[in-house]
């Protein structure tokens, strides 16, 4: 694996141009080589306004000490597009599907500590639908790790083969329906940096093959961990079923041993995840 520290983080814009013009000449294939890059951020502190903005989005009370479970995630936004958008990331960008996120924190993470950010592609796997690329962060404060995820994003080829686990056929009991805007996606990608036009406009979304723009699964975990809560220590698992379309209603179910779930209007589930004490 070869380091690469960065100075800054990477600009958004500029890498999300790059990784749309490369699109239409990449091919997924699972035997493809894994880009062997891995980008370090260090020094990086938490932009509180931009921060407060994230929580009102989610649904997170603003204000706190500590850092949403989430918020790493965005932090670690850029350089995971960096290495997305770059000549060895055999996926095409523009289109790509959040499927999955595993995510484990040691600790509690101040909103004003200093930290350092590593992102990594680990694995290509190929899918019944098409080509998923596992890609890793790790937060690190004073040295040691506090925080990493593993999220898979695939990028569709077709087929109907499952690409993951069964969902859960038992429906949670429901503790709140959400209403949700148009708006959504683009709210939640004016605080994240990510505007993937399947999130954003219904025309944009239609050349992706989605009738209307769908939300971020990241924000959608982003809310049911806002209403769930999380302890300090925890590892939390979710896997994003299906597109929640916007806009739409949804409605949030949990239970008492940590599980929770989201569905749409119709009663398909769209994320189930559970959050474990670590």
């Amino acid at each position: 694996m070869h380091t690469v520290t960065l100075a800054a983080p990477p600009a958004l814009g500029p890498l999300l141009a790059r990784g749309a013009l490369r699109s239409p000449f990449r091919r997924p294939s699972p035997d493809a080589p894994v880009p062997r890059t891995r980008l370090v951020l260090p020094g990086v502190r938490v932009d509180l306004a931009r921060l407060a903005a994230y929580e009102r989005v989610c649904g997170f009370p603003t204000g706190e000490s500590a850092l949403p479970l989430t918020y790493p995630h965005v932090l670690g936004f850029p350089l995971a597009m960096r290495l997305m958008s770059g000549r060895d990331f055999p996926l095409p960008l523009l289109g790509l599907v959040h499927t999955s996120v595993e995510i484990e924190r040691s600790a509690a993470l101040p909103a004003d500590g200093e930290y350092e950010l590593s992102v990594w592609v680990e694995e290509l796997a190929a899918r019944g639908r098409g080509t998923e690329a596992v890609v890793a962060t790790a937060v690190r404060s004073r040295g040691e790790l506090v925080w990493s995820s593993r999220s898979g994003y695939l990028a569709r080829t077709g087929g109907t083969e499952r690409r993951g686990p069964a969902a859960s056929t038992e429906r949670l009991p429901a503790l709140a329906e959400w209403r949700l805007g148009a708006d959504v996606g683009r709210r939640y990608g004016a605080v994240s940096g990510d505007r993937n036009p399947i999130h954003l406009h219904p025309l944009t979304a239609r050349l992706f093959g989605f009738p209307r723009p769908i939300a971020h699964g990241m924000w959608t975990l982003a809310r049911c961990l806002a209403a769930h809560g999380t302890p300090a220590s925890a590892v939390v698992r979710a896997r994003f079923r299906a597109p929640v379309p916007l806009p739409g209603t949804v409605a949030y179910g949990a239970d008492g041993a940590g599980r929770f779930e989201l569905r749409d209007e119709g009663g398909r589930l769209c994320l189930e995840g559970t959050v474990r004490g670590s």
